[in-house]
């Protein structure tokens, strides 16, 4: 294993820590810690998203082989992230709603997404061609900004973190997020080490 690995590892480590340590709150208790951390983790898939679809279109734009690669890379990423978080929002839910509401829209929409990223990301490693990669990356991230932006949030607050009076809360939210942007990096960096 690489040392870029193992410093994704701890990075992940070092978020799931910080939000075991972050103190309880008012209306959530110990359980905010959770909420952080799903919500940083989608996030984080997000941004890899982002990521690929503008390195995607850079690739394209340009006609450089680079960027196109890092398209793959960091929507692979971006994939790994959004899968995952599927089980951090089972938990979240469990912790703060008393149960699983599996019909709540943007658990729904997340799952969908999960399906399609991971059948997308499948297709680009057999279809091979760097530069469809990142077509598909970019049309992907603009099906899904506008599919996030049009779901209704039935329990979900829109922006609890960045609604909130609180300095700790922001901060608390913001270190985790960037604990894990840090790991979905050297994620990215791996990944993008294997299509040279």
């Amino acid at each position: 294993m690489s040392s870029t690995s193992w410093k994704g590892l701890l990075l992940v480590g070092l978020a799931v820590a910080a939000s075991a340590l972050i103190p309880g709150e008012r209306v959530l208790g110990r359980s905010i810690g959770i909420v952080y951390l799903h919500g940083a983790w989608v996030w984080t898939a997000l941004a890899g998203f982002a990521a690929a679809a503008l390195a995607g279109l850079v690739g394209l734009s340009q006609r450089l082989e680079t960027w196109n690669r890092w398209s793959i890379a960091l929507g692979q990423t971006g994939a790994l992230f959004w899968i995952t978080y599927l089980p951090l929002s089972l938990w979240a839910m469990r912790a703060t709603w008393g149960g699983l509401y599996l019909a709540e829209p943007r658990w729904r929409l997340g799952v969908n997404f999960a399906l399609a990223a991971l059948m997308l990301q499948a297709g680009v490693l057999l279809i091979n061609r760097p530069a469809w990669a990142s077509a598909l990356n970019l049309a992907f991230f603009a099906v899904l900004s506008i599919s996030v932006a049009s779901t209704q949030a039935v329990l979900h607050p829109p922006s609890p973190v960045f609604s909130s009076a609180s300095v700790a809360v922001k901060v608390g939210f913001l270190t985790i997020f960037g604990l894990c942007l840090g790991a979905a990096y050297c994620l990215a960096r791996v990944l993008r080490a294997r299509h040279v």
